[in-house]
């Protein structure tokens, strides 16, 4: 029986090299664009449920984790971010400080087309006047 060891394998250094050739912010910020900073139909963790919640401006992200998945039919590639505010923009903050708000997980097939996001946010971090 041959022993196959994924570690060495090519797949995972060309995998290293597109990640870091891949300008991750320009595809968060081009997300949040496309949804002009809102998110609908969001349920938090203690299943309330929001129709809008408007995400304070400036956000930053930065990539926390990256993986590939295979199925049968399909191969992903997903990318989990800290959302990360200004000060300005979250209640009880002082000016100039930053505040993580949450988590973006987006899916991507392996063409690079969007396929499907996941928000984790911490609705009570910025201003309730965000939320609809």
């Amino acid at each position: 029986m041959t022993r196959l060891e994924l570690k060495n394998h090519q797949v995972w250094r060309d995998l290293t090299e597109i990640l870091e050739n891949l300008d991750t912010n320009i595809l968060v910020q081009e997300h949040l664009n496309q949804c002009d900073y809102k998110v609908c139909g969001y349920w938090d963790e203690q299943d309330e449920y929001y129709e809008t919640i408007t995400l304070p401006r400036p956000l930053e992200a930065k990539l926390v984790s990256s993986s590939i998945g295979v199925t049968h039919a399909e191969r992903f590639l997903q990318l989990k971010f800290s959302l990360i505010a200004d000060g300005a923009d979250v209640t009880q903050m002082q000016s100039n400080h930053t505040q993580k708000i949450g988590e973006l997980v987006l899916v991507y097939n392996e063409s690079l087309e969007f396929i499907d996001e996941n928000w984790l946010l911490d609705i009570d971090s910025f201003s309730k006047s965000g939320t609809d």
